[in-house]
């Protein structure tokens, strides 16, 4: 994958994110959206780091077992 398509993954995820944190937080007051959408995207983009890791790991473990 390459480091813009990282990107790219990492900004959609945090825009997820921060979408549905402020979606949440709204229903609570101003402040609670503004500080749950804040949260969200950090959730959001900490979720696509750890998803590359996973999938990185994953295709050296299929490389693998493709040349057994």
């Amino acid at each position: 994958m390459s480091r813009f398509e990282r990107a790219l993954r990492r900004a959609r995820y945090a825009a997820v994110g921060g979408a549905v944190g402020g979606a949440l937080g709204g229903l609570v007051s101003r402040n609670a959206a503004s500080t749950a959408a804040g949260l969200g995207a950090l959730l959001g983009a900490t979720v696509a780091e750890k998803r590359e890791a996973v999938d990185d790991a994953l295709g050296r473990v299929v490389e693998r077992r493709r040349g057994w």
